[in-house]
């Protein structure tokens, strides 16, 4: 009987729930980007296909994928990005609780006895169990209010889950392109060291030459200039290799035995893939931050049918199933039922009117918002399509320049050791032979800098 009031009870307060005061809720962030991706002589031909890969189907380098693979079991940002999912998951709980009325059960006994001299209980023994069934402090929603606060608190548990994804793509991405650049910088610092070589031995030559009275003062001078140079890049790039290294750390979460470090640009240029780029612009839409803020959108609009609600009467419920029995046998035979409703009418709307107004201005806010997110990653797929139509180009013709400086180079240097030509000219040779090779590994590094950025910013990875 017991369980069948109490049913009664809920079912008759989910009934009631049915009015809801929330706007309709309508998806427009597709028509605030193009349907399709740019075109022109910095893109390439779209390819048909799938949009995104996992960052496994990426990343194909063994030592690298160790190294992303840590960084995900590992990084600060992401362990604070799942605790912030937690808490909105566990805030949602509390908020869906108020949604149904909270029962609870006590039970006690009373035993009374009256003892005569001679041991025995007199007709005046008494024994009572009592137990009852609340339901406390439940507001029957009848117009969504509850509902929307619950929904409220559900959009944003799963916009933190969203952002707690988004904060995973930065990880694969960041840890990638901090290992990319720490394999170019260590490239740009084994160019340096063999440029300090090579002038060593220049100035060593010309130094010679000098003393034998050959070649000039100035000759010396400026080989000495090319020279200090290439100590000074030296220097600097030991620092920026040691900073790299620190970076790298960072977003594993611990330090990155040698062991697992890139070789170099050239060994790890077959060890990133680069992402298709095919189907709809639309697939944007289910970019984590643009997923996160469509559901910001959804809890803002939730929350204008709580500020409607709450012009209406609030009617709380408290009641009570209550039984008692003056003998265990006969516990549950006989029961009573109290209720005390309250109802609350807001009378003057001014704190009400506040709420509401506040509500619609975070819809419009979050709409604004959710259309810019779609805009800015809409952006950032077309920035790096136009980099990936023409970096290969690019980057051939940094190395055709690399050969034909080394090809100067060396036809320079031997027509002055010779002494058929100034050392001017071996000189101006070396120098763009240096500036080439420096060229060639930073447009090395934006090719596969572009490939990490283009997984990122295209959002698609079902492994995260």
């Amino acid at each position: 009987m017991i369980r069948l009031r109490i049913a009664m009870l809920l079912l008759g307060a989910s009934a009631l729930a049915a009015c809801d005061l929330a706007p309709h809720e309508v998806r427009t962030a597709a028509d605030a980007v193009p349907q399709s991706w740019p075109a022109g002589a910095a893109y390439a031909p779209a390819a048909a296909g799938k949009a995104g890969m996992p960052w496994r189907s990426l990343v194909t380098d063994a030592t690298l994928r160790v190294v992303i693979e840590r960084a995900l079991a590992a990084n600060q940002d992401l362990a604070a990005a799942v605790a912030n999912v937690a808490s909105a998951r566990a805030q949602y709980r509390v908020q869906r609780s108020y949604r149904l009325p909270t029962v609870s059960a006590d039970a006690g006994a009373s035993i009374a006895r009256a003892v005569t001299g001679g041991g025995t209980a007199t007709a005046g023994s008494s024994d009572l169990f009592s137990a009852s069934a609340g339901v406390s402090n439940f507001e029957l929603d009848l117009f969504g209010r509850q509902k929307n606060l619950s929904r409220a608190a559900f959009e944003t548990y799963l916009s933190t889950q969203s952002g707690a994804r988004s904060t995973r793509f930065a990880v694969v991405a960041e840890t990638a392109t901090a290992y990319v650049t720490l394999a170019a910088d260590r490239d740009l610092l084994k160019v340096s060291q063999e440029q300090v070589r090579s002038s060593a031995r220049t100035v060593g030559l010309n130094a010679e030459l000098h003393d034998a009275g050959l070649v000039s003062g100035s000759d010396l001078a400026d080989a000495r200039t090319l020279l200090a140079q290439a100590q000074a890049d030296v220097a600097d790039r030991t620092t920026q290799v040691a900073q790299d290294r620190n970076a790298l750390d960072l977003l594993v979460g611990a330090h990155v035995e040698d062991a697992l470090l890139p070789a170099s640009m050239t060994a790890l240029d077959a060890g990133i893939a680069t992402v298709p780029a095919g189907l709809s612009s639309a697939v944007l839409l289910d970019r984590p931050d643009v997923v996160e803020a469509e559901h910001q959108l959804r809890g803002a609009n939730a929350n204008v049918g709580a500020a409607r609600a709450a012009f209406f009467p609030q009617i709380s419920l408290t009641s009570v199933l209550g039984l008692a029995s003056s003998a265990l046998t006969g516990l549950f035979s006989g029961s009573t039922w109290t209720t005390t409703p309250s109802v609350s009418v807001p009378i003057l709307g001014g704190t009400n009117r506040g709420n509401l107004d506040y509500a619609r201005a975070q819809v419009d806010y979050y709409l604004a918002t959710y259309r810019k997110a779609a805009q800015t990653a809409y952006r950032e797929v077309a920035d790096g399509l136009a980099r990936r139509g023409t970096i290969a180009r690019q980057r051939q013709a940094q190395a055709d320049l690399v050969a034909a400086a080394q090809a100067s180079y060396a036809i320079g240097e031997a027509r002055y050791r010779e002494g058929s030509d100034s050392f001017l000219t071996a000189l101006v040779a070396q120098r763009t032979l240096y500036s080439a090779q420096q060229t060639a590994i930073s447009a090395a590094l934006t090719d596969l800098a572009n490939r990490v950025t283009l997984y990122q910013a295209i959002g698609s990875d079902d492994t995260l």
